[in-house]
């Protein structure tokens, strides 16, 4: 079985204010994006449960007409704080690029 990193053309997290991180998941047609849309590792539970948040404060905004897949969650330390290990959020996407898809 393929992973995300086979399947998806691109795939990218950034900061999307200080308490929220977006991961975009960029698939290069309509067979691709249908396949990782599916995926169940990418449902807001199994995302949830990856980065330790709840699975309700998931958000997964599927754009057809872009072939895109939009992950948001919160952020488990705040942007800036003493403890957060990545300000920007540019490598939160890398957990998920291991799901499996179908």
């Amino acid at each position: 079985m393929q992973s995300l990193k086979d399947v998806a053309q691109y795939v990218r997290s950034k900061a999307a204010g200080p308490y929220w991180v977006t991961v975009d998941i960029f698939c290069g047609d309509a067979q691709a994006y249908e396949r990782i849309r599916r995926a169940p590792g990418l449902s807001g539970p199994a995302v949830g449960r990856l980065y330790g948040v709840s699975e309700n404060a998931v958000k997964v905004f599927e754009v057809p007409a872009l072939n895109v897949i939009k992950i948001s969650f919160p952020r488990v330390e705040p942007q800036g704080s003493a403890h957060d290990a990545d300000s920007h959020a540019g490598q939160y996407f890398v957990p998920l690029l291991d799901v499996p898809v179908a």
